[in-house]
């Protein structure tokens, strides 16, 4: 209030509403790998984390796809050849194409090197978690990488990311299960028990894992050709195709002509990458091998195969984002079909699906499954946490982080504020009219507002003389998460014939 030393009228406005809290941001994912480049006007962004907003975007600042390399070799089994992917898997890439393709939109990225460099645990860990500590706004961390590190090194990783995430509280990690394309009878052990076995016991309920990988379309027809073939494969590849095209030494008239053109062909396989080649154009050469060569195309479509095989979580991290922006955070991320996927590569059944759900030591794993009438669901919505009736539940832990940071981030305005009883009505009238809200759109469950929640401030409720002399202000928050429909049981009964 102004003070009144002049004669005349003053004007004191007052305000009729209490200070509003603003709903933090619940689906901004921070993916970590190896991307092509990673720079904005010269400015190089690696180790930074930089956010986005679209798959153009990404590729505007960090590139496009790496080079696939496979390399080719003969063999008695199968087709008669077999294919291995040459070099570092970099997977960021066709990850953050699922992520769009799901319903992803913001979201940061962080740069730890290039596809000239290896994936080292060391540059994903120190390099990736660390420029996250300093980003309030991220609430996942996903890491598609992690699972082309030995297992040892992605176990490592993933309990950084768990740690990580139970230290910030403020976000949950996405994790991938290593070789989760495998059924889980696989010859080389059972990989849920594997990585459970490996998980820490604390922070669990920060965490959410999916089974099994999936099979997807992000990688088309159109992006492969020649030049994923290794040079040695080439080789390969034309004593493949002249022993399945049986070519004759010779043959008389046009028979002749077309056995020297296809020879001619054949032969100029080897030598596409050389300098000084003459042949047709590697795209023209491919167009030909695909109209008369089927080992070819087999060759195409395995290593199409290969690289549509992804982890899920950068999948479920677009998910997420979908099922927030539909019908808001508290809502199961589950039920909700997955885009730009073909199968899950491991078909699971109801009774498969119960030790991955409820187990002794609790660490929930959620199940992709396909059905029949459906497509491939999301057919569980549990954190690694399952035993726990707190934190079981993703939707549960995710909310509860939302209205967390909401209001802590509005609390900040009242630090270094007189710790009386006005200030007390002020932040409760904040946080009441918050919750009102949440409870209105469906986060809280209850009858009315003093069943969903309840806020509680003052001297004798929540703080004793003491803690008002040391500058300590203490808020009890009581809160009804809303919580999925995990099981429903339907009650079927005959009853007597009535006349």
């Amino acid at each position: 209030m102004a003070k009144m030393k002049t004669p005349g009228v003053y004007i004191t406005e007052k305000n009729a509403f209490p200070n509003s809290i603003a709903e933090v941001a619940t689906a901004v994912p921070a993916f970590i790998g190896y991307t092509e480049k990673a720079e904005n006007a010269g400015k190089s962004l690696q180790n930074t984390a930089t956010r986005i907003t679209s798959m153009g975007e990404y590729i505007q600042l960090f590139g496009g796809a790496p080079k696939y390399q496979y390399l080719l070799s003969t063999t008695s089994e199968n087709k008669g050849y077999s294919l291995k992917r040459s070099g570092e898997k970099y997977n960021l890439f066709n990850s953050m194409r699922l992520f769009f393709e799901n319903g992803g939109a913001a979201c940061y990225i962080i740069s730890v090197g290039s596809y000239n460099d290896p994936i080292t645990i060391t540059s994903l860990m120190d390099n990736g978690l660390s420029p996250l500590l300093k980003e309030e706004e991220p609430t996942m961390v996903i890491v598609p990488e992690a699972v082309y590190l030995k297992e040892e090194d992605c176990t490592t990783l993933q309990r950084a990311v768990l740690n990580h995430c139970g230290t910030a509280q403020n976000r949950i990690g996405v994790l991938d299960i290593y070789d989760g394309y495998k059924a889980r009878n696989h010859s080389e052990g059972d990989v849920i028990d594997n990585f459970r076995n490996a998980l820490p016991e604390d922070s669990l309920s920060y965490g959410v894992a999916y089974y099994p990988w999936l099979n997807t379309t992000v990688v088309s027809d159109s992006e492969l050709g020649l030049a994923n073939l290794t040079n040695d494969s080439l080789a390969v590849l034309k004593d493949l195709m002249l022993t399945e095209l049986n070519v004759p030494v010779e043959k008389e008239g046009n028979e002749a002509a077309k056995t020297t053109e296809l020879r001619e062909i054949l032969n100029s396989i080897p030598c596409i990458n050389e300098e000084g080649y003459k042949g047709p154009g590697i795209q023209e050469l491919d167009k030909i091998l695909i109209a008369i060569s089927p080992t070819y195309n087999d060759i195409r479509k395995d290593i199409k195969t290969q690289l549509n095989l992804l982890a899920p979580g950068a999948a479920m991290a677009g998910i997420y984002t979908q099922v927030d922006n539909e019908r808001g955070v508290w809502k199961a991320p589950a039920n909700v079909p997955l885009n730009a996927v073909v199968s899950p590569s491991v078909n699971i059944s109801h009774h498969d699906q119960e030790d991955l759900n409820v187990t002794l030591n609790g660490k929930s794993i959620n199940a992709i499954r396909a059905f029949a009438d459906q497509g491939v669901m999301v057919w569980g919505a549990r954190t690694l946490d399952g035993n726990s009736r707190d934190w079981r539940y993703i939707n549960v832990r995710r909310t509860m982080i939302m209205l967390e940071q909401s209001i802590k981030v509005a609390a900040k305005a009242y630090v270094f504020e007189p710790n009386d009883a006005g200030t007390w009505t002020v932040i409760k009238s904040m946080i009441d009219s918050f919750l009102f809200d949440q409870w209105k759109q469906g986060a809280l469950v209850g009858a009315s507002p003093h069943d969903a929640y309840a806020v509680s401030v003052g001297l004798g409720s929540t703080m004793t003389a003491i803690d008002i002399l040391d500058g300590i202000l203490r808020i009890s928050v009581l809160v009804a998460v809303s919580r999925p429909s995990e099981f429903l049981e339907i009650t079927f009964q005959q009853q007597m014939q009535k006349s």
